[in-house]
């Protein structure tokens, strides 16, 4: 249940067998009750006098008056005292009296009364109370317990303001407390998600989208060592895009870069989730594709590639280099690279020697290449 639907005497569970243990604890008695109970017909007599006065010693406190503000309020608390002190006489100490006085407690730490103020204004009307009292009941006897009767009340009521105040201080602290560890776990959050943006962008080529180099060894040993438990095949691929330099020269390095980012994206796209996708560097690529043999590399990773390639970048070749190790015995990370590498570069060569015999060579490579059963990509 929500706290606004519950009163003050529910929130802090007081009972009328509560309120009378209280009463036992202040030894307010029904003896006392009956005193304050007729003493209150004297005292309400002079009641406006009783108000006018206490208010002229309240006003006259800078912080006090600064807290009531204006003419409206003072009228406002004005007519509440009159309340207070014919409830004070009443002598009848109810779950409704205590209700009040549970409520001037929380209203009081609303508008900001410190503790101080607050016990020093009970002061001055305890003073003020017990001086018509002293005035009004002839008898000593009599005047002596009645006052006595209104001391015991006084501290009751202070007793139950208190704990309102208190308990809205604990609640203040409590909700203050669940905003820092709110706040806390907002920034712990935040650091989290920063610290692995900022290790995505360690590990991660900026202009291409793809893994850099630096993480390469790292990822190319994970994935060995799982092929290894697994007994599955690995087969790294090694790209190199032919005559970069030439498109840089001739078309300029803005070019250059939107070649290598289109790449990029080619085998990001045609990739899969548990593939290893990295620029090398420059304009060399590699992925690493666990449980994969060379064969099937070739004939399906890079019939795509070549696909997708003349779609994206129309005129573009790649010289290609596949090594492939285990299921049985596994090549060392750096030897596999550099299998592929070599692979990659006895095509490149092979590549410049068509280019140098000019178109005719050319064409009789074309007719060869088209007979053959696995293309070759970007050729």
């Amino acid at each position: 249940m929500k706290q606004t639907d519950q009163t003050l005497l529910e929130q802090l569970r007081i009972t009328e067998f509560e309120i009378e243990q209280r009463k036992q604890l202040f030894e307010l008695e029904p003896r006392d009750e009956m005193l304050l109970r007729a003493a209150g017909h004297l005292v309400e007599s002079h009641l406006e006098e009783l108000v006018t006065r206490f208010y002229e010693l309240q006003t006259s406190t800078p912080e006090i008056a600064l807290l009531i503000g204006d003419a409206d309020t003072l009228q406002r608390l004005r007519n509440a005292q009159r309340r207070y002190v014919i409830d004070l006489f009443s002598g009848v100490y109810d779950l409704e009296y205590v209700n009040n006085r549970l409520r001037i407690g929380l209203v009081h730490k609303r508008i900001g009364v410190e503790p101080k103020l607050y016990l020093a204004a009970v002061q001055s009307l305890k003073t003020l109370l017990s001086a018509q009292v002293c005035e009004l009941i002839p008898d000593i006897e009599v005047r002596g317990h009645t006052l006595l009767a209104l001391d015991k009340l006084v501290m009751f009521d202070v007793a139950l303001v208190f704990e309102t105040y208190i308990r809205s201080l604990v609640a203040e602290i409590e909700t203050s407390r669940n905003k820092s560890e709110q706040y806390a776990r907002s920034l712990e959050e935040k650091v989290v998600i920063r610290t692995r943006q900022l290790e995505e962008l360690s590990r991660t080529d900026p202009l291409t989208g793809l893994l850099n180099r630096r993480y390469l060894d790292e990822t190319l040993t994970r994935v060995l060592r799982s092929a290894q438990r697994r007994h599955e095949k690995v087969t790294l691929v090694y790209l190199d895009i032919d005559d970069f330099k030439q498109i840089n020269d001739s078309q300029g390095h803005q070019q250059g870069d939107e070649v290598l980012r289109r790449l990029g994206e080619v085998i990001n796209r045609i990739t899969r989730v548990e593939d290893g996708s990295f620029r090398y560097g420059g304009d060399e690529f590699c992925i690493v594709l666990p449980n994969c043999d060379r064969k099937q590399a070739e004939g399906v990773f890079l019939i795509r590639l070549s696909e997708e390639l003349a779609t994206a970048l129309p005129g573009v070749t790649l010289s290609v280099g596949c090594s492939e190790t285990g299921p049985d015995d596994f090549m060392p990370p750096e030897e596999l690279l550099g299998k592929a590498d070599q692979c990659m570069y006895e095509m490149k060569q092979r590549h410049r020697m068509d280019l140098a015999a000019g178109p005719s060579k050319l064409a009789d490579k074309t007719d060869e290449k088209a007979s053959e059963e696995q293309p070759v990509v970007g050729r």
